[in-house]
């Protein structure tokens, strides 16, 4: 694989780390079948392109470029999806979490 792909993959698992963690608000605790089911489908996608953009990228910008995607994108559905509260903190909270994203994509290997 190649570093351009392994980037695609540990973004695209960002992504689904994003779409896990919404889906088991919406399992309600797991009891709710549907939600139940794409909630672990997500997570097994997850959990396997992490893996695999591991065996070229570094573990260390890897993993803290997940972790930022996914906080990122979980506090913003948070906001757009159950109306939780947005304050100027958290918006810089955010920010400073993307730069630090762009920051370890761009750095020199």
């Amino acid at each position: 694989m190649s570093p351009q792909v392994a980037w695609v993959a540990l973004v695209t698992a960002g992504l689904l780390d994003v779409g896990w963690a919404i889906s088991m608000k919406y399992a309600d605790g797991y009891t709710r079948l549907g939600w139940s089911i794409a909630s672990l489908v997500m997570l097994a996608a997850f959990v396997f392109l992490l893996g695999r953009a591991l065996q070229v990228l570094e573990i260390g910008v890897a993993y803290t470029v997940w972790t930022g995607i996914g906080a990122v994108g979980t506090l913003t559905m948070g906001v757009l999806l159950f109306g939780e509260a947005l304050s100027p903190m958290k918006i810089a909270g955010i920010m400073l979490v993307l730069i630090g994203i762009a920051a370890l994509k761009f750095a020199p290997g």
